[in-house]
């Protein structure tokens, strides 16, 4: 069974989401803070972890960049809830690693799908695939891109983006659907994320940048 952990100061709020994900199903445990999340962590992993903001010490961003940076948890899907709803908190949010974002207040069946549409996409992308084209090489399993040879280290988003367009070579993607695709995010503002993740990921594939390709008025593609 999937092992849920959710990290909340707020006891109500808390107990409230523990109960419906255990009643869903879904196995779940509560943690106040960072230290008694990390504590936990040491004895048994999580297969997903939720994620308040304002949290006491440190905070949800931190603890998401501590998981997103460590090697072995890494790929641990990660969903934060927060009651910040600005555009700004959730792009921060989002480019940290964070695979989906609620802001409160949020229904309880609202969150439940998040959880288990997260998971499905995470057994689906679970399997080993190495994509190549000319010196452009991902090894999803590994998370590892090179070019030409030389290892290329790109943000967690920006390996997602790459991967999907790589996959769908020739396939036209809007900025709205990749953000679908890649943030898994009904994003209510302008798409300037995906401009950004798609400018600098052409900056770190160097001569393979041309690779992917703008289609004016509509989107990108991966051209190969």
């Amino acid at each position: 069974m999937m092992m849920i952990y959710y990290v909340e100061d707020d006891t109500n709020i808390r107990d409230l989401v523990v109960y419906t994900l255990n009643q869903s199903g879904l196995e779940a445990k509560g943690f106040e803070n960072a230290e008694e999340f990390f504590a936990e962590c040491r004895e048994q992993m999580p297969d997903m972890v939720l994620l308040d903001i304002m949290l006491p010490g440190d905070d949800g961003l931190t603890i998401l960049k501590r998981i997103k940076g460590d090697k072995k948890t890494s790929a641990m899907p990660v969903i934060m809830i927060t009651a910040k709803g600005t555009e700004y908190d959730k792009v921060i949010g989002l480019d940290s690693g964070a695979d989906d974002y609620i802001v409160k207040p949020f229904g309880m069946m609202e969150l439940v799908a998040r959880v288990r549409a997260l998971q499905r996409r995470t057994v689906a992308n679970s399997s080993s695939d190495v994509l190549t084209s000319g010196e452009l090489t991902i090894d999803r399993a590994k998370r590892i891109v090179t070019v030409a040879g030389k290892r290329v280290e790109l943000t967690y988003k920006e390996f997602e983006l790459l991967f999907l367009l790589m996959k769908n070579k020739g396939t036209v993607f809007t900025r709205e659907r990749l953000l679908e695709a890649v943030w898994d995010y009904s994003y209510e503002g302008g798409t300037r994320t995906v401009d950004v993740h798609i400018q600098t990921l052409r900056q770190k594939l160097g001569q393979c940048a041309s690779m992917i390709e703008t289609v004016r008025g509509v989107g990108y593609r991966f051209g190969g």
